[in-house]
C-alpha cells in the first residue's frame, strides 16, 4: 500500500484536515476540540454515544467529546473534500490515542438519523448491533505509543484515527496543501496562482 507520506516514525508528524472557513482562525490561535464551525451540528451526540459505551481500561485523560481527532497518514489515492486545508501537526505522544475510524463510522449515519420520523429503526440498530461495535472500537484501541511498538495502523481494515486529548499551539502547526474543486496547492504554488 502506498502513502502520501513518510512514515510517523520519519516524519513526526500527524495530519488534520480543516475547512478553508476555519483556517484563519487555526493559523492565529492553534487547534482545540470545540473551535470548528461543525462541532456542534455534525458530531457532538455522535461523540456522546461513543463515549459513553467506553470500556474501563481506556485511561480517564482519553475524552472523544474533548479531542481533536488527526492521521497518521493517507493512501496515495485518498480523497480530500474541496475548500479544505491539510495541515502537518507536531503532538504530545503521551496525549495521543489510536482506534479504528472503520468502526466509529459504522455508526455515524444511524446516529445521525435517529431521532427523525422514518428513522426510528436507527435507535434500535443503535442499542443493539451499534453497541458491540462502539465496544469493539474502544477493545481494539490503544495509546499512541502502544501503537508506534505493534502498529495496529499497518493491519488490514483498521483505520487508525488519532484521538489527540491536548491543544495544538499555531507553532505546532504547518499547512502542507490547499485543496480547491480541482487543484491541491502546496501554499507556495497557492500564493503563486492566485499573485498577479
Amino acid at each position: 500500500m502506498e502513502f502520501l507520506f513518510d512514515d510517523y516514525t520519519k516524519t513526526k508528524r500527524v495530519y488534520h484536515v480543516i475547512s478553508l472557513k476555519d483556517l484563519g482562525y487555526v493559523m492565529e490561535n492553534g487547534i482545540s476540540f470545540d473551535d470548528k464551525i461543525t462541532y456542534i451540528s455534525k458530531y457532538k451526540g455522535f461523540h456522546d454515544y461513543i463515549e459513553g459505551l467506553k470500556i474501563n481500561r481506556i485511561p480517564g485523560w482519553v475524552n472523544r467529546k474533548k479531542s481533536i481527532f488527526a492521521s497518521l497518514n493517507f493512501k496515495k489515492d485518498h480523497y480530500f473534500h474541496s475548500h479544505s486545508a491539510l495541515l502537518a501537526l507536531t503532538i504530545n505522544e503521551d496525549k495521543c490515542w489510536i482506534a479504528n475510524e472503520n468502526l466509529a463510522n459504522e455508526i455515524y449515519e444511524p446516529c445521525t438519523l435517529k431521532e427523525i420520523e422514518g428513522f426510528e429503526f436507527c435507535k434500535k440498530y443503535l442499542d443493539t448491533k451499534g453497541k458491540e461495535i462502539i465496544i469493539k472500537y474502544w477493545e481494539t484501541s490503544l495509546s499512541f505509543k502502544d501503537n508506534l511498538k505493534v502498529r495496529k495502523d499497518l493491519s488490514e481494515g483498521y483505520d487508525a484515527e488519532i484521538l489527540i486529548s491536548n491543544h495544538i499551539p499555531k507553532e505546532d502547526i504547518e499547512i502542507l496543501k490547499i485543496y480547491s474543486d480541482h487543484n491541491a496547492f502546496s501554499l507556495d504554488e497557492f500564493r503563486n496562482y492566485f499573485t498577479l
